[in-house]
């Protein structure tokens, strides 16, 4: 999936004309350009989460749709988000109306009595994958549709995207839904940037209220060509950044199978 309006001589310390794509570090300008376009071609990919239980200012996070072609041309959607989010015994998918048709039939929220339930929780990657069967049936019973986007397998970043991420920064956006006044949940894109460190991938800054779990986004450029790539989701804060669950992870994940799929 290229990204409209960005620009290849934009790039900040790493060149085009590289044998190979390589994430880079964009210009603010061209970062803006970017951060604009990921609103229009995703900003209905997210939804917020809450855990019910009173929990502290982390109870509140962003969980995204990924959907995913397998053999045979089946497509399979889940629901992606930090596992830490998600064992709360009772938790909430916040409906905004921009993901739901037709307008003011859906409720504000669905609600999820047994929220540990279900997901299938991924401590060692640090997420939680939710299969959306059970979303879109709660919706035809309340006569309502999911008017979402999802993060695809042509955008996910795969294994060969992930190790070539070193410990110079390039350019990271995260889009999620924030905290704001009165408890709303403002669509916001983050500009930060992300390496690596050791053996994680990381944001380089901690992020506000609201994203944890969300989508990490960055732009990879060689040979006259610039795509966005989704690196993976963002995981609790650490040493002052965020660790991220790879989406070359993920991928493993959920072809390891989940519970009613072959």
């Amino acid at each position: 999936m290229g990204v409209r309006g960005t620009r290849v001589y934009a790039v900040r310390g790493r060149g085009s004309g590289t044998p190979y794509p390589r994430l880079v570090l964009l210009d603010p300008e061209t970062e803006n350009d970017v951060a604009y376009e990921l609103c229009q071609l995703l900003g209905r990919s997210i939804v917020p989460i809450s855990r019910l239980d009173g929990g502290p200012a982390g109870a509140f996070g962003t969980a995204f749709f990924f959907r995913q072609l397998v053999a045979g041309g089946e497509v399979r959607e889940y629901l992606l988000t930090a596992d830490a989010l998600t064992h709360a015994p009772v938790g909430e998918i916040g409906l905004r109306p921009s993901v739901t048709e037709p307008a003011g039939v859906a409720g504000a929220a669905v609600v999820l009595a047994d929220f540990p339930g279900e997901w299938l929780h991924r401590p060692d990657l640090g997420a939680a994958i939710m299969p959306t069967a059970g979303l879109h049936e709660h919706a035809d019973s309340q006569g309502w549709r999911w008017r979402t986007q999802q993060v695809t397998d042509a955008i996910a970043a795969r294994a060969d995207v992930i190790a070539r991420i070193g410990a110079e920064p390039g350019s990271a956006f995260v889009l999620a839904l924030g905290v704001g006044e009165g408890g709303s949940r403002p669509l916001e894109v983050a500009i930060k940037q992300v390496a690596r460190e050791g053996d994680s991938v990381r944001v380089t800054a901690e992020l506000p209220a609201g994203y944890l779990g969300a989508p990490v986004f960055g732009v990879q450029a060689g040979d006259d060509e610039v795509e966005l790539r989704c690196l993976g989701l963002v995981l609790p804060a650490r040493d002052g950044g965020h660790p991220l669950a790879t989406f070359d992870r993920i991928h493993e994940a959920v072809a390891a199978g989940l519970p009613g799929q072959g």
